[in-house]
């Protein structure tokens, strides 16, 4: 039976992206595929995996529509794959990607996959891999508000999805895209501080992820803007006012400012 959808690249991201389209019932197993080039990786693939289409290469007619939705191809392979991936399934008949390659822009997937072909570019970050993921997406030349829906289908299957100019696409990278390593940065931080203070590294650990973890809960069950948030744990002259004021002292706000802004450029670098 042909598939409604593949994902080129069994890597981390494209098998996480796997996982929460079956969590999501998002079509029956006999509908989703995957193309993977190592051998190795579709062995392991089809053992967590039984069921679905496991594939070295794509191939006419493996790509199907269920009449229900879009069919279409994830693309999940690296930025130097990409471009060879997609002459690939532009050979085989694929019309409509979706990209998750970083850094690589709609039009230069367009040219590979020939055509006038649909490209829709997404930048997804790591909480992807247990379902709370934030991804971006943009549709390129040809993509309709169809098309976009139908992305924005697939990507919710791994958390929230926000749609966004391409333009934007490289200041996504440098915050939320990179923003898990700024968030996993802070809580070593953090718990070195813990330790430091007599605190053991177990305890340590537990208070300030589950601090983490809470505190975004309130953000988002709230919807309070976080200054307001903070200002609530902020009593005048009290602790959080000296915690907060060697911070501030130690320009960690622009310090974090300048991290995104350096990420973005980056970004934009490696698409030249």
């Amino acid at each position: 039976m042909p598939a409604t959808l593949l994902i080129v690249g069994g890597g981390r991201m494209g098998s996480a992206l796997l996982g929460g389209l079956r969590k999501a019932a998002w079509a029956p197993d006999d509908a989703l595929g995957v193309i993977e080039l190592q051998d190795e990786r579709r062995a392991e693939l089809a053992l967590h995996f039984p069921g679905i289409l496991i594939s070295a290469v794509p191939e006419r007619g493996m790509l199907a529509d269920d009449g229900d939705r879009l069919a279409g191809v994830v693309l999940a392979v690296k930025p130097e794959a990409a471009e060879t991936a997609c002459r690939a399934l532009g050979a085989a008949g694929v019309r409509r990607v979706l990209s998750i390659v970083a850094g690589m822009p709609s039009a230069r997937l367009e040219a590979a996959l020939g055509g006038e072909p649909v490209v829709i570019r997404a930048m997804p970050n790591t909480p992807a891999l247990v379902g709370a993921g934030v991804t971006a997406i943009s549709g390129g030349s040809h993509a309709t508000s169809a098309d976009l829906a139908w992305a924005e289908d697939v990507m919710s299957a791994v958390g929230t999805v926000v749609r966004l100019p391409e333009r934007l696409q490289d200041p996504v990278t440098g915050l939320s895209g990179s923003g898990p390593a700024y968030f996993f940065l802070v809580v070593e931080a953090l718990m070195e501080a813990g330790v430091q203070m007599g605190l053991t590294r177990e305890v340590s650990r537990e208070l300030v992820v589950w601090t983490m973890l809470g505190s975004a809960m309130l953000l988002t069950e709230t919807g309070e803007d976080p200054g307001t948030l903070r200002a609530m744990v902020t009593s005048p002259a009290g602790t959080t006012a000296a915690g907060i004021r060697a911070l501030e002292f130690r320009a960690v706000r622009s310090a974090f400012m300048e991290a995104v802004a350096a990420a973005t450029e980056r970004a934009r670098a490696l698409q030249r």
